[in-house]
């Protein structure tokens, strides 16, 4: 298997020089370049090595407790040490306020290297954020630091049997105890529900206070261990046997009167679990590019060693071959495209640009970016052929792994679904999207992008106005993803003088609209004749 690179210098000039990380107050380009290198060394050295053990021998369950892979709760010592767990956490809480940017540098590294471990590590900024709007100074002054230094990992523990997306059919319900609150109920498909890393964990658990829908719905505290060292009450009933992603644990957990206290409102859970979720929804976006930019690294190396056929001039490597070539071009182009997608809205929220672009930005790229992922590893496998299919190169784990990122934090026809109903009516963001991809349009002077807009503009006003919008959210979903990612690659192409492998940019900027714009304008077409076939 080809050792783990991270693609440092691919996911700067992203950030800055695409997605425009200058806009963020107090970014520092060279701070940034110190840090991903810096974890990028110690994610190369120490955690990607543990990822293929850690798949092949998987996490167990023994006397109630979870036991993470051999090598897994060393390995995640060193990385609390090294003041990883609290790098985006306000200073005051013991972190090191780096920002969010900063954030998505280290996560998309750490889901290249080990997606499992990534997983369980990954919901401490998310549940911070959430604790910083939503608690009092008291939860954030004894709840934060120690989530910051590594000795709390956080879960968000949302899904119930019967009541996957659809959260107004939750039944865990909470119950007043003087001041506090008890849990009683069951969460299933919780990542880190329960290991052996660290000290603590923090559960933030959506639980029933009334009986209205969702207006009943709060969201609660709930730590696994008492102040007094004791047990909460709280069990793991079981760990899901899984496609991908071996060394995460995914557990059913059993709250029995379980010690809790409400974090926001009561009633507005939601509301708060959703800060949550839309950090996490990023965070998948950026794991799947992840995957991507993996898939592609293994396939490329692997077509550039293996003598295959003949030239010319004798015997010649796969890469040499034009179907080998398409392939790892589309791997690469829908990587680095991706990577765009996933860090706009993030430097969007970071430079307090109109929420209303970010709300509508963020679905797309989470899904975009996740089926990118699942694609690539699809496609690296292709290109390795029967070795693919093998454990040993790598790829099969990849996919194995990626697979997830279309299901969680929201299935991708879910979001297709609300981009085609909510986020079409709100209007401000679509207007907001379409101000964007014209703007880039001029920037780059690209008279097919402009037509580009006209068809997707098109295709809203047919979405708009269906009696039945659900009937054609796949194919909007499908167009809005692919004109951001046209309009990204227009300014990629642009700007690909100043990329890391500017003969590489230069080329996949010309291959993209050519192998990309008839897949929007199939899109388009689809949704034209979906919205006619129910006129």
């Amino acid at each position: 298997m080809k050792p783990f690179a991270a693609p440092v210098d691919d996911i700067l000039f992203s950030l800055d020089a695409i997605a425009g990380a200058h806009r963020m107050p107090g970014w520092d380009g060279g701070l940034a370049r110190d840090l991903a290198d810096h974890f990028a060394g110690f994610a190369e050295a120490e955690i990607a090595p543990l990822d293929a053990p850690g798949d092949a021998q998987g996490c167990r369950l023994e006397q109630g407790r979870v036991r993470m892979p051999e090598g897994f709760a060393a390995l995640y010592r060193r990385y609390a040490e090294q003041g990883w767990p609290g790098l985006t956490a306000p200073e005051e809480f013991g972190g090191q306020g780096m920002g969010a940017a900063m954030g998505a540098i280290t996560s998309e590294i750490f889901s290249g290297a080990c997606h499992s471990l990534q997983m369980v590590t990954g919901l401490v900024p998310g549940a911070i954020r959430t604790l910083l709007r939503f608690g009092t100074a008291d939860q954030q002054a004894r709840l934060i630091p120690p989530l910051a230094e590594g000795r709390w990992l956080s879960t968000m523990c949302l899904t119930e049997a019967g009541a996957g997306s659809d959260l107004s059919r939750i039944r865990c319900r909470a119950s007043r105890d003087g001041d506090n609150w008890r849990i009683t109920g069951e969460k299933i498909f919780i990542s880190g529900g329960d290991q052996d890393l660290s000290d603590g964990i923090l559960h933030l658990v959506l639980a029933r206070t009334s009986a209205e829908g969702v207006k009943g719905l709060s969201l609660f505290l709930c730590r696994a261990a008492r102040d007094d060292g004791s047990r909460n009450g709280i069990t793991v009933t079981r760990i899901e046997q899984k496609l991908g992603l071996h060394a995460s644990p995914t557990c059913q957990l059993a709250f029995d009167a379980a010690e809790a206290e409400l974090l926001g409102e009561e009633g507005a859970g939601l509301r708060a679990m959703f800060t949550m979720m839309n950090h996490a929804r990023l965070d998948v976006a950026l794991q799947g590019v992840a995957h991507a930019a993996r898939a592609h690294d293994i396939a490329a190396s692997y077509a550039a060693g293996r003598v295959q056929g003949r030239g010319a001039d004798g015997p010649v490597t796969l890469d040499a071959h034009a179907d080998i070539r398409r392939m790892l071009d589309e791997m690469d182009a829908l990587a680095l495209g991706a990577r765009a997608m996933a860090h706009l809205p993030l430097v969007m929220m970071e430079a307090a640009e109109p929420p209303e672009i970010v709300e509508f930005l963020t679905p797309v790229a989470k899904v975009f970016c996740s089926e990118v992922g699942i694609g690539a590893a699809d496609t690296a496998i292709q290109v390795l052929g029967g070795y693919g299919y093998l454990r040993e190169y790598g790829v099969e784990q990849t996919w194995r792994d990626a697979r997830i990122c279309a299901i969680y934090e929201g299935a991708n026809g879910i979001h297709a679904a609300a981009l085609a109903s909510r986020g079409l009516r709100a209007g401000q963001g679509a207007d907001a999207f379409a101000g964007l991809i014209r703007d880039i349009a001029e920037e780059t002077a690209s008279p097919s992008l402009a037509r580009n807009l006209d068809d997707w503009c098109a295709a809203r006003r047919r979405v708009e106005s269906a009696a039945d919008p659900g009937a054609l959210a796949h194919d909007f979903m499908q167009a809005t993803g692919l004109i951001l990612f046209l309009a990204l690659w227009a300014r990629i192409g642009a700007r690909a003088g100043a990329a890391p492998r500017p003969s590489d940019y230069a080329r996949l900027a010309a291959m993209v609209p050519r192998r990309f714009g008839p897949d929007l304008a199939a899109a388009g077409a689809r949704v034209a004749a979906g919205s006619s076939a129910r006129g």
